[in-house]
């Protein structure tokens, strides 16, 4: 079943991980044999040809560079100025990746709709791009507001304005406090360029404050449920609801410390966590009974987010696995039409909405 995928950091492992994504994963993962820099490597799931085996035609791809302030110990840049090159050398990467037919932008409804097309035809599925949503994890790199607009122009289409701790313009994942002028004056500029809210990583007093003060469509492109797992990074059950109110989609990620709780980085493991395909279908559940529908929820792994499969469900060996989701869910009572929805329908509905 075609798939759509909200929130892969592709960019950053070409550039950062250093990851030629044209090859297969495990040509990837023979090349860093021996390499102990990250601790996903060798570990890789993600590459082109593995979403055109997995039929994933279309993803949200992400540009990701976090200005850190004195005395913040994240990794980050010293400046938004550096911040905002390294978004752009990320999105030359893009620009080389269409250039060589591998991947295409889809930045409006008549790129949406050519490119559902073309993907509708099931034949020769190794040969076609690789769709893409550009979308700003973290919105530090935003030098001034008028950046925005020029960013716009190079096809930015989505953007969340935290990651973890701190912000420029809202306060993220481990942090506090609200998002403030200058986080409002982004999110006005986002509205009248008609670009998407991603509400993931904004912490509690960012998200309803960003809810209050922003009109245009807002989605989450990879978030779980605190119910399951008790985390500030995980949405409680009042934040989904307030999504589902607004019409949000929210992907579900795969990354393994959200999907299962007392999970301690570098210790656990999927199997000893029992942390398969299966408990994503919990947080499914779980948003779909809180929305009274299937309606509002997709995938968004986050696969390769800085993990691998050391901290990814151990049923996945590379993201075309994402293809036994449609199973999982005909085993829970999942009707056909409840199945598209989750795989593709959801997202597709809310663009055509958010772009008509």
């Amino acid at each position: 079943m075609f798939a759509i995928d909200a929130h892969l950091d592709l960019s950053m492992n070409a550039l950062e991980w250093n990851r030629d994504l044209r090859l297969p994963v495990a040509a990837i993962n023979q090349r860093e044999e021996g390499l102990a820099d990250k601790p996903d490597r060798a570990k890789a799931v993600v590459s082109l040809p593995e979403l055109r085996k997995g039929n994933i035609g279309l993803v949200v791809a992400t540009q990701i560079a976090r200005y850190v302030a004195p005395g913040n110990n994240l990794p980050g840049w010293h400046s938004p100025e550096q911040a905002w090159a390294q978004t752009q050398g990320q999105l030359a990467w893009y620009k080389t990746m269409e250039e060589a037919g591998e991947m295409v932008p889809i930045t409006d409804l008549a790129s949406l709709e050519q490119h559902i097309l073309l993907w509708a035809d099931e034949s020769n599925l190794t040969a076609k791009p690789v769709g893409y949503i550009l979308s700003l994890e973290g919105a530090d790199s935003i030098v001034t507001i008028g950046h925005l607009e020029k960013a716009y122009a190079n096809g930015l289409r989505a953007v969340g304005p935290a990651h973890y701790g701190p912000g420029r313009y809202a306060q993220g994942t481990d942090a506090t406090g609200l998002m403030g002028p200058k986080g409002h004056e982004l999110l006005k500029e986002m509205e009248r360029l008609n670009i998407i809210l991603d509400a993931t990583h904004l912490c509690d007093d960012s998200f309803w404050e960003a809810l209050d003060h922003f009109n245009g469509h807002i989605w989450a492109s990879h978030n779980n449920c605190r119910a399951l797992v008790n985390h500030n990074r995980q949405y409680s059950d009042a934040q989904i609801k307030a999504l589902v109110a607004r019409g949000a989609v929210i992907g579900l990620a795969l990354d393994a410390w959200m999907m299962v709780p007392d999970w301690v980085r570098g210790q656990s493991t999927p199997r000893g966590m029992h942390c398969n395909l299966e408990v994503m279908m919990d947080h499914l559940d779980h948003i779909c009974q809180l929305a009274g529908n299937t309606l509002h929820v997709g995938i968004g792994s986050d696969l390769d987010g800085a993990f691998g499969k050391e901290q990814c469900p151990y049923d996945i060996e590379t993201i075309a696995d994402l293809q036994k989701i449609p199973s999982l869910l005909e085993k829970r009572g999942y009707k056909k039409q409840d199945v598209e929805n989750l795989m593709h329908g959801n997202w597709l509905r809310f663009l055509r909405k958010a772009w008509s």
